[in-house]
């Protein structure tokens, strides 16, 4: 069952949920859940190997990082992908995940996001891929609302999310065994 925002605020102030929120989150917020900004940009580059016991990520390069003080923009080209992370973060008890949806005027501009699934009990920033499919330059503020995260109760519990990506790390340092 998705949770609604007035438990969802609650949810911030009993429990933490979700860390650094907009005003407009706070006081406002709008539908099933909470629009998220972005915070950092990275371009991947190397090469990657996901294997049956090992993986590893390709090396990230950091383009720009939101600071609230400064309006910064990055421009994103037709074809261009980047990792992408929340100004937020999460703190999921065991009973609740969220999935995340782009905001209708992400892809309306041609920017199309790559998501998944926060497992109960994970805890960080989000990581998202976020590439350029449409034909014209995009120009995206730091700090700008881009994905949607809507809660939903885990009927039962869930198992603690016990994954390497725990805190919201971006990448993999060299090639390391799966948890």
């Amino acid at each position: 069952m998705v949770i609604g925002p007035k438990k969802l605020l609650q949810l911030v102030k009993k429990i933490n949920l979700v860390e650094g929120l907009a005003g407009r989150e706070l006081t406002n917020p709008e539908g099933a859940g909470f629009d998220l900004r972005l915070g950092e940009v990275y371009k991947i580059k190397g090469k990657a190997f996901l294997g049956v016991i090992e993986r590893q990520t390709p090396k990230i390069e950091l383009v720009k990082k939101y600071q609230p003080e400064k309006k910064e923009l990055v421009i994103i080209k037709p074809g261009d992908f980047y990792l992408v992370t929340t100004v937020e973060k999460v703190n999921l008890p065991l009973d609740i995940c969220a999935v995340f949806i782009p905001r209708t005027t992400t892809f309306r501009s041609g920017l199309f996001l790559r998501t998944g699934i926060a497992q109960p009990g994970y805890q960080g920033k989000l990581t998202f891929g976020l590439k350029n499919e449409g034909g014209v330059e995009v120009e995206i503020e730091m700090g700008a609302r881009f994905v949607f995260a809507v809660f939903h109760w885990v009927d039962g519990g869930g198992e603690k999310y016990r994954g390497q990506w725990q805190g919201g790390r971006i990448t993999t340092r060299k090639r390391e065994t799966q948890i």
